[in-house]
């Protein structure tokens, strides 16, 4: 990724900004898309576990970038290549397996697909309507047939928790500004409130790794009061036999966890789990 991105850098310096409606991208994030696409083989007898991992290792290097989803003063489809956060960066090596399974990793159909995924339903249709929540997430993307929680295959634990921290934190959010927006993502918070969540505690972690793949989906669960879960990633199988955490690190770019998943939450603090999501290999 980073020979992706230095090649992008010599051929446009910085790039101007498209806004086509509600899309948002850089020539530079196209420039990357493309350099991808053209590096990744056709891959469609792969199994989904193995194509994530493949795509995932794709960013090592890339910078992690906070809140780049917050661009303008209404919801926008936004593609953002030169920098990731933890979810975002799931979300796009997610499509891009998907579309590099099916041997159609085209801009068109990596556009479509990130708004497949990032929003409720699959339709983009203002603030409220993107997944802030992983949790709901994981459910909204298990209802269209991408991913599967498997968490209580995995022996976790079912707790009810109230999901409020955005509105009960309205200042932290610019689009929660609106009046309309903070009511919707209310009712949003009232809905997902009422709803069980499966969590594989933190000890039983490396009990359970056994049963975890590669390229599933980790989200890492919190005891933060009002928040479901604070950070995201894909496992990976190790030379050690372990599983390790392939994210986007707040620490400064997409990273292999140096321990092992089990040993790396002990470092996290309020971390009370995980949460996994196994995406689904298309029919």
């Amino acid at each position: 990724m980073k020979k992706v991105i230095g090649m992008a850098l010599l051929l446009l310096g910085l790039g101007g900004y498209a806004q086509n409606g509600s899309l948002h991208y850089s020539e530079l994030d196209r420039a990357l898309f493309d350099g991808l696409s053209r590096s990744m083989e056709d891959r469609g007898d792969t199994a989904m576990g193995p194509e994530m991992v493949r795509v995932g290792r794709m960013f090592l290097g890339t910078p992690y970038v906070a809140k780049t989803l917050e661009v303008g003063d209404l919801e926008q489809l936004v593609v953002n290549l030169r920098g990731l956060d933890c979810t975002t960066y799931v979300e796009n090596v997610l499509v891009m397996s998907r579309l590099a399974q099916q041997g159609k990793l085209r801009w068109n159909r990596y556009l479509s697909g990130l708004e497949e995924v990032r929003y409720r339903k699959g339709k983009l249709d203002g603030y409220p309507s993107r997944l802030h929540y992983f949790t709901e997430w994981i459910r909204d993307n298990e209802a269209k047939g991408i991913v599967r929680n498997v968490t209580e295959e995995l022996y976790g634990i079912t707790i009810y928790k109230d999901i409020n921290f955005m509105g009960t934190h309205r200042d932290l959010y610019p689009f929660l500004a609106s009046d309309a927006n903070y009511r919707q993502m209310q009712a949003i918070e009232k809905e997902l409130s009422s709803k069980p969540l499966c969590v594989l505690p933190r000890k039983e972690v490396a009990l359970r790794e056994h049963l975890i793949r590669d390229g599933d989906i980790i989200a890492l669960a919190t005891d933060i009061k009002g928040l479901d879960v604070t950070h995201t990633g894909l496992a990976i199988r190790m030379p050690d036999g372990r599983i390790h955490l392939l994210h986007a690190s707040t620490v400064g770019e997409v990273v292999i966890s140096e321990q092992p998943l089990a040993d790396y939450l002990e470092g996290i603090k309020g971390n009370t789990g995980i949460i996994v999501a196994r995406p689904l290999d298309l029919k």
